[in-house]
């Protein structure tokens, strides 16, 4: 693999760390702002809100950009998020600066996963994808426990300073790691948006959405079900939370060799699989042991979703491979929101601290028949979906592994 897949790793490390690292400083915000948790709880939401609506917007504004100098760009935005967010003198400046580190996240994702996919050969695009994605992952293990008590012991503002630091090392990384990439050549946003309204890639924003909720229906209560429920202390969930994240990247691992293999089967399997292991988590829950075992195979499962989806509209998008990555990433982020939401809808009503697992289990089941249905309409029709190639040979030199004008090739997604 290409030493620059390490810089995108690098910098989606930075991102995982400072996306899911307020969950766990929410307390000590509040305590410092004079604020409630509930309220503290909107800067989640803001950074949220930044990636959906940063991503097809800022990918359809630097369409035009050499895609190396975006990264950066990119990056430098998140940078400075960060900082105005460590240097927030009250509780709106603090929304604004976690709203604007934010607005690159999807963006970023979207430009990465175009470039990965160009910097190695046929057959290997996947692996490719799945190698920056392992940068969130890990960020999950080690830079969220690590962030989180950096903040609770030398106060907050320290962590996203250093989440800062990580955003000007991930700049200098990609700046000198990357190759220098042109932009697609484009006929405005018109086509893009155009690109975007495939019926495949709509079907697989989708399948994201209701996919991916499962999880987050999940995730976002597992702290309260391993206290309330298995019987964990509060000091035990950190470790919990770290083996969802090493979940996480055994997913990723399996999910990048699969995807290159057979597309849609590694999609169908691997939401299939992730309906069961929720579903199962009901019962497991209250068993110690097999609870620890669960939390990382639904780590597992879950995340193996998320290169097959990733690739699937970005060869379906045909014309706008980067709009559409971006764009599943303000789906996986409404994805988040909404499952959160709906596992809340089954706690408030009194179904009891494992409810959300059952509620995850039909949402991932309803995201694997959006699935289905998307591949039983693409079945029978000739697969002509690229990752559009404007000149490898001005894209990478002849070193990046990337070939000529249809450089990334999908395969057959039937």
């Amino acid at each position: 693999m290409p030493l620059a897949l390490l810089a995108l790793a690098i910098s989606a490390f930075g991102i995982g760390t400072t996306e899911f690292v307020m969950m766990g400083l929410l307390p000590n915000v509040a305590e410092d702002l004079g604020t409630s948790v509930p309220t503290a709880g909107y800067l989640v939401s803001a950074y949220a809100l930044g990636v959906v609506i940063g991503a097809p917007l800022l990918t359809a504004l630097g369409s035009r950009i050499p895609r190396k100098r975006m990264l950066v760009l990119l990056m430098a935005v998140f940078t400075v998020g960060n900082l105005a967010s460590a240097l927030a003198p009250g509780f709106g400046t603090l929304i604004a600066g976690r709203l604007l580190a934010g607005l690159p996240h999807g963006a970023f994702f979207g430009v990465g996963a175009v470039v990965a996919a160009r910097l190695v050969r046929e057959g290997r695009q996947a692996r490719a994808v799945a190698t920056m994605f392992l940068g969130l992952t890990v960020a999950n293990i080690v830079g969220v426990p690590a962030a989180t008590l950096l903040g609770q012991h030398l106060g907050w503002r320290a962590t996203f300073l250093v989440v800062a630091a990580i955003g000007l090392v991930a700049m200098a990384a990609l700046a000198k790691l990357i190759p220098p990439l042109p932009a697609e050549e484009r006929t405005g946003l018109g086509r893009e948006l155009r690109a975007l309204g495939n019926r495949q890639v709509l079907l697989g924003l989708l399948t994201t959405v209701f996919g991916f909720a499962g999880i987050f229906a999940v995730y976002s209560y597992l702290a309260s079900m391993m206290t309330e429920v298995t019987g964990f202390s509060e000091t035990s969930v950190t470790l919990v939370l770290a083996l969802f994240g090493i979940g996480m990247t055994l997913g990723a691992l399996v999910a990048g060799p699969l995807t290159d293999r057979a597309l849609r089967p590694t999609l169908y399997g691997s939401l299939a699989a992730l309906t069961v292991v929720l579903a199962v988590f009901h019962f497991t829950a209250e068993v110690k042991w097999a609870a620890l075992v669960s939390v990382v195979l639904i780590g597992a499962v879950g995340f193996m979703t998320t290169t097959p989806l990733q690739m699937l509209v970005m060869n379906k998008a045909q014309q706008a491979p980067t709009l559409a990555a971006a764009s599943n990433q303000s789906a996986f982020n409404l994805a988040n929101a909404g499952g959160a939401w709906v596992g809340g809808l089954a706690l408030a009503a009194g179904w009891g601290w494992t409810s959300p697992t059952l509620v995850g289990a039909l949402l991932a089941a309803v995201g694997l028949i959006v699935a289905v249905t998307a591949g039983l309409l693409d079945r029978g029709a000739r697969d002509s979906s690229r990752i559009v190639a404007r000149s490898a040979q001005a894209d990478a030199g002849t070193d990046t592994g990337a070939h000529s004008d249809t450089a990334v090739a999908s395969k057959s997604l039937g």
